[in-house]
């Protein structure tokens, strides 16, 4: 059987997934990705990688609301003319998955119409319900609203192409239209339970260089990670909860992780960061002594910031839930987290772990703070049992993620790979 995984940053979110599947000597993989991200990107065992090139952005003349449209057209293009490439090569797929939202998947049936397209269903753009006008501070227009809906036509093309798909969550399944959500099929991604797990011998600890400042699960750690600081994953309301937070804990040190751009949403005028700007607003009330901002950091790294961790904070739009969120609830984290659709369906308040209001920056720092002054109680110990018992029970890579894949494939038995792959 030949297997082919689509992704412009590949191996993406099917790393495990084809990393097992390539385990199977009955089976061949081939892994097709935007050229420079396959070179830098890590290899996996079994997997044979083959490249793209970067297509070209639209065209400036282009009407904004379709310029997202003509470049996953370009892009479903230069994939195209890759498989073209694999087809005369004698590699012809039973299976391909693929990403719809950035154009790859438009044309794969018409260049393997015997093919099984199984989708990566991540998000469908809404206008209500999820990101779009959720944030008051960020307000919506008629103009978005109208850019949004067309935002969404490089997926129903590939939808409507698509044999099935595979959603992480219900909650990002059910923002997809009644149409097709029978097709889609829940199955998270999956968490490594085996490696993000709690520190057991007490050993933890990590290390701000610049301040000299070595911290362990004994001290006082409140915790913030994201991809980029950014509106979208409440680095606004965080930021706003710090000088409340740090008044009530005067021993407690913040350590705030992630990038200065953005991924989802709108950026700010060239030279300005969203971290500049809330240091701006909050930095002269913020004791920056015991505020330590991070780059991202290697992944070894970021399991001691979360075996240390007195309080985690975890915060979002109606969006794609991070896998972040997971890992640290795997960790043993005791997560404050926004009381959003996509957190409430992990997190039960006051059983595995506690919701606030996104924009109640005071509720927050009261909360958190309550957490870090309790974080030895039994309630606060049962609370991040639970929360890594929520995630073993039902988002374990191994024994529960990839083996629902699998069924899906209808194999039974393959070994799943190791999380070093």
């Amino acid at each position: 059987m030949n297997i082919l995984f689509v992704h412009q940053n590949f191996p993406g979110q099917y790393r495990y997934l084809a990393s097992t599947l390539a385990t199977d000597k009955r089976i061949k993989v081939v892994g097709l990705g935007e050229v420079e991200n396959v070179k830098k990107n890590m290899k996996l065992p079994g997997v044979t990688a083959c490249g793209y090139p970067a297509p070209g952005a639209a065209t400036p003349q282009t009407h904004h609301y379709v310029k997202p449209l003509e470049s996953a057209v370009r892009r479903g293009q230069a994939v195209a003319r890759a498989c073209m490439g694999l087809k005369e090569k004698g590699f012809v797929p039973d299976i391909i998955y693929a990403h719809p939202g950035w154009g790859e998947a438009l044309f794969l049936k018409d260049v393997f119409p015997n093919a099984k397209l199984t989708l990566y269903c991540e998000f469908y753009y809404r206008n209500d319900g999820a990101d779009v006008g959720f944030d008051p501070e960020f307000p919506s227009k008629l103009d978005d609203m109208f850019r949004v809906r067309i935002k969404n036509a490089a997926s129903l093309l590939s939808l409507e192409a698509g044999d099935r798909g595979i959603s992480p969550t219900q909650w990002q399944r059910d923002a997809f239209p009644a149409a097709f959500r029978d097709r889609i099929t829940v199955i998270h991604e999956g968490v490594d339970t085996d490696y993000m797990k709690p520190d057991a011998e007490g050993k933890a600890s990590v290390t701000v260089a610049e301040r000299k400042l070595t911290l362990t699960a004994d001290d006082e750690v409140v915790t913030y990670i994201a991809r980029n600081l950014e509106p979208y994953r409440g680095f606004h309301s965080f930021m706003r909860a710090l000088p409340s937070l740090l008044k009530q804990r005067p021993n407690a040190q913040v350590l705030i992780v992630g990038g200065e751009g953005v991924s989802y949403g709108q950026s700010l005028p060239k030279g300005q960061t969203y971290k500049k700007k809330m240091l701006a607003e909050v930095g002269s009330q913020l004791d920056m002594d015991r505020v330590h901002f991070l780059p991202p950091v290697p992944y070894e790294t970021l399991l001691r910031i979360y075996q240390i961790s007195s309080a985690h904070v975890y915060l979002t739009y109606p969006f794609v839930l991070s896998w972040s969120m997971l890992e640290a609830m795997s960790s043993g984290c005791t997560l404050v987290a926004s009381d959003t659709a996509p957190v409430r369906e992990v997190i039960r308040n006051g059983k595995n772990g506690y919701l606030v209001d996104f924009f109640n920056a005071e509720k927050l720092a009261e909360k958190v703070a309550e957490v870090v002054e309790n974080r030895k109680s039994k309630e606060v110990v049962a609370i991040r049992t639970a929360a890594r018992r929520t995630v073993v029970e039902n988002y374990d890579l191994r024994r529960v993620c990839l083996p629902k894949h699998l069924q899906l494939l209808g194999f039974k038995g393959a070994k799943t790979a190791s999380r070093k792959a």
